[in-house]
This record gives C-alpha cells, sequence and structure tokens, in this order.
C-alpha cells in the first residue's frame, strides 16, 4: 500500500507530505522505515555510543 493518494483527515493534505503528525506517523507505519521499528536516526545513535564505549574501554584497558 503507498501513502501516495491518501489524505489525512486531521490537516486535509496528502498524507505524503507529512505535514501533521497524524500524517507523518501513518507514513512511517506505511513505510515500514527503519530496523525493527527503530528510527534510523535511533539507530545511528546506538552505534555511536557502541563506538564510544569500545574506545573508552580500549583505553582504560590499554589494550
Amino acid at each position: 500500500m503507498s501513502c501516495q493518494h491518501l489524505v489525512c483527515a486531521q490537516c486535509a493534505h496528502p498524507v505524503i507530505e507529512g505535514r501533521c503528525a497524524v500524517c507523518r506517523a501513518n507514513r512511517e507505519r506505511l513505510h515500514g522505515h527503519g530496523l525493527a521499528g527503530l528510527s534510523p536516526a535511533l539507530i545511528a545513535i546506538v552505534l555511536l555510543v557502541a563506538l564510544f564505549a569500545t574506545l573508552a574501554l580500549e583505553h582504560l584497558l590499554g589494550v
């Protein structure tokens, strides 16, 4: 299913434009962006935290 031709009941604009919170939520739900329901930004933050934790651990252990 595509949100290209859907019109939002809250703002009366095409859902694909994502003008309101309802549009954005439905667009994300329909397109299934992200990994396991997580946004790409959240995945990037988790990866950066893991990288910094690894670097800090290496520095502390002197490896």
